[in-house]
């Protein structure tokens, strides 16, 4: 192959010609302007559009964060306020078992003291009552043993009284003395 005459050589291959360039800056121009006319306008307004909603955006971040700060910050205090509600309760609540537990041993104190107090006068009549069963009992054996020993019946009661009160009476010392005594022992 041979080159044709007149044709560019070397870097002349890349230089447009005077026409092509005129053309082309036109056709870029008219490009250009209706894009800027067009266009840019749609593009800036889809821009702005995006920008005021991610301003918007971010002003509601900021704002949520601020309500979030307050909404933690009444949240704590709630919860401290609940907390210390509820010691107040406990405390209280102690209080209360306390002096409950005070009267109901003051009541279980005075009613164990009513019942040895209903024990010891219980005791003490079945003892009185013993012992004079136990006189009576005595009093007659005493009196048919003296009849044994005498052999008469005793027919004045006004005597027989006097006898079986003084046996009886000797017989209480007796009693008394052997009981002093085994005490005495005892110690």
């Amino acid at each position: 192959m041979l080159p044709a005459s007149g044709a560019p050589e070397g870097i002349g291959l890349f230089i447009p010609h005077l026409p092509d360039l005129i053309w082309g800056t036109v056709a870029f121009a008219l490009i250009a302007v209706v894009l800027i006319t067009y266009a840019l306008p749609r593009f800036n307004a889809v821009l702005d559009e995006r920008t005021r909603t991610i301003e918007e955006g971010l002003a509601l971040t900021e704002k949520a964060k601020g309500d979030q700060k307050d909404a933690e910050l009444r949240a704590a205090r709630i919860v401290e306020d609940a907390r210390r509600e509820a010691s107040s309760l406990r405390d209280s609540a102690q209080a209360e078992a306390k002096e409950i537990v005070a009267a109901a041993r003051t009541e279980a104190q005075a009613e164990a003291a009513r019942i040895v107090d209903a024990a010891k006068r219980q005791i003490d009549a079945d003892k009185q009552a013993a012992q004079i069963s136990l006189r009576t009992d005595v009093g007659l054996l005493a009196s048919t043993l003296a009849e044994k020993i005498v052999g008469e019946q005793l027919t004045d009661t006004a005597l027989s009284g006097r006898v079986i009160d003084r046996f009886l009476d000797e017989l209480d010392a007796q009693t008394t003395s052997v009981a002093a005594g085994a005490t005495g022992e005892s110690r």
